[in-house]
């Protein structure tokens, strides 16, 4: 009985962020991107915008297009991303996840300033080391018929997931949100995205940057996601063959993650910066992330306009 009391007590003591009170009871749609550039693509376009600021982090809740909004940052790297996801969702009513951004680009067929919608998003480095014996890598775990093939001595095995339907399961790829990637397969593909836009408050002044032709979009395959920068050709070519991949980032298949266990529905919109390796000279996001954020926005917004009410 002491114990149940102390622990009320103690309950009763806790700040206010550690009770994860509701800030807003309006359904809203989650507008998240990772860092400040793709944040201030989007922060213009908030109507009846007010600050809530949690851990540090802001959250501006509002109007775009027309639609109630959360825009927010989910900080850069997977644990990031998984911690702000799961404090968006427990101090506001959530609709939906809709993520802009910008990414690497793995598939050959794509360039920089492109838009691609991935259908399902895996993390490569959920995997185990294998050690090196005189036949050959030897990891721990068999994995099995789902996992892609290794590289090297990186083996993956996926993430084990549930939540209020599912039992837990070892996943390798986590499906965006079917009702969510129709709407995008009927709204997206007729936007025209930017090919020049002015210099960024990062670059000095100049005239506009622009692309050698206008960037397309992309709709369907895997993005994947680890906290690592990459930016290595070879490993790029492994990531096509052996997942499929046609974009990589370091948040996305975080977000998904929590998004599934609270079923919560999310999709992913990302704008290539560079090619993660592939880039001729060197990497390129330092030259096009404003541009790559302008596009990723762009088709987002566009998103949101057709978005159900």
């Amino acid at each position: 009985m002491i114990r149940k009391i102390a622990f009320a007590l103690a309950t009763l003591l806790l700040p206010a962020s550690a009770q994860a009170q509701k800030l807003d009871d309006t359904p809203r749609t989650v507008v998240m991107t990772a860092f400040r550039p793709e944040w201030n693509a989007l922060v213009h376009t908030v109507k009846d915008a007010k600050e809530h600021s949690i851990n540090g982090g802001t959250f501006l809740t509002g109007t775009m297009e027309g639609k109630p909004v959360v825009l927010m940052q989910s900080g850069v790297s997977v644990v990031n991303a998984a911690m702000n996801t799961q404090l968006v969702l427990d101090r506001f009513s959530v609709k939906r996840i809709v993520f802009s951004g910008i990414a690497g680009g793995v598939d050959p067929k794509l360039s920089i300033g492109d838009v691609i919608v991935a259908e399902n998003w895996g993390q490569y480095l959920e995997a185990s080391f294998a050690r090196k014996t005189k036949g050959g890598w030897m990891p721990p775990d068999k994995g099995s018929a789902e996992s892609p093939a290794n590289w090297f001595f990186i083996f993956p095995r996926g993430t084990v997931m549930a939540n209020a339907a599912t039992a837990p399961k070892r996943i390798y790829r986590v499906p965006v949100d079917a009702g969510l990637l129709d709407l995008a397969r009927k709204v997206v593909p007729s936007i025209t995205l930017e090919r020049c836009v002015p210099p960024s408050e990062k670059m000095l002044e100049g005239s506009e940057l622009c692309l050698p032709s206008v960037p397309k979009i992309a709709i369907g395959g895997t993005g994947v996601t680890a906290g690592i920068y990459a930016d290595n050709a070879e490993f790029r070519i492994y990531l096509h063959k052996a997942w499929g991949a046609r974009v990589l980032d370091m948040e996305s298949a975080a977000v998904m993650q929590v998004a599934y266990s609270n079923m919560v529905p999310a999709i992913v919109f990302r704008s290539l910066s560079d090619l993660a390796g592939g880039d001729k000279h060197k990497n390129m996001e330092d030259t096009f992330e404003h541009l790559a954020s302008v596009n990723s926005a762009h088709v987002v917004r566009a998103y949101l306009a057709a978005l159900p009410d």
